[in-house]
């Protein structure tokens, strides 16, 4: 079985919209691409390097394909990423009919969740995503995610594509890596742990003000 990794830069607020310049994804009126750029670290190139170092595929969606697309073939061959890249395959979530120009690209087809599902009940390395707003809302949607690994930047964006969207299922993580940046930036790797186990920190015996503040509460709805 293969894992299914969810890799993403977001603001403090959830928002993963263009990350790497303002020309990368402006839709909705987007006013901040480019907002990680100013603070890359050594600590974050190598948390990326570890990453990479890995064996993987690329699951996109077609939007984070096209940037990636009309980006990595052409960066200085001396960016170890560009040729990475080029050699993986690289697993589209798309429903167009479009052919996919990038070598090794592979399109998923019309049904996303079940073509993500068949490849992680197969063998291979992890499947890796990178951006993909919208695909990742099907993926959470789904329950298809073994493992977060999440670069938070110290900034409230406020719009924009989010991670934590419509998809978004209640789930237990467990944190199992984490450090911080020279310039705030919070870098963990979170696992599945299963369902939320809620408790309470109420008095056994509620108190008269308790019990007339939840009849409040019924009567408020």
């Amino acid at each position: 079985m293969r894992k299914i990794v969810a890799a993403a830069f977001v603001s403090l607020d959830g928002v993963m919209q263009a990350p790497g310049g303002p020309s990368e994804d402006p839709t909705g009126g987007f006013a901040f691409g480019g907002w990680s750029v100013n603070h890359w670290d050594e600590a974050m190139g190598q948390f990326m390097g570890r990453m990479f170092a890995a064996p993987f595929d690329l699951l996109l969606g077609r939007k984070t394909y096209e940037i990636f697309a009309a980006h990595w073939p052409y960066v200085d061959k001396d960016d170890p990423i560009g040729p990475l890249f080029d050699s993986v395959t690289k697993y589209v979530a798309t429903s167009s009919a479009e052919p996919l120009s990038w070598a090794n690209s592979v399109s998923l087809g019309g049904d996303a969740a079940g073509a993500v599902a068949e490849l992680r009940r197969g063998e291979g390395p992890m499947l890796l995503t990178q951006g993909s707003s919208v695909l990742l809302q099907t993926l959470l949607g789904h329950d298809l995610i073994d493992e977060f690994r999440l670069l938070t930047f110290p900034l409230l964006l406020g719009r924009g594509k989010r991670l934590w969207g419509e998809g978004t299922r209640p789930r237990g993580l467990r944190l199992v890596e984490s450090q911080v940046s020279t310039t705030g930036v919070t870098m963990a790797v979170y696992e599945r742990a299963g369902e939320i186990s809620t408790g309470s920190f109420q008095l056994a015996e509620p108190t008269e003000a308790e019990i007339a503040r939840q009849a409040r509460m019924k009567r408020e709805g």
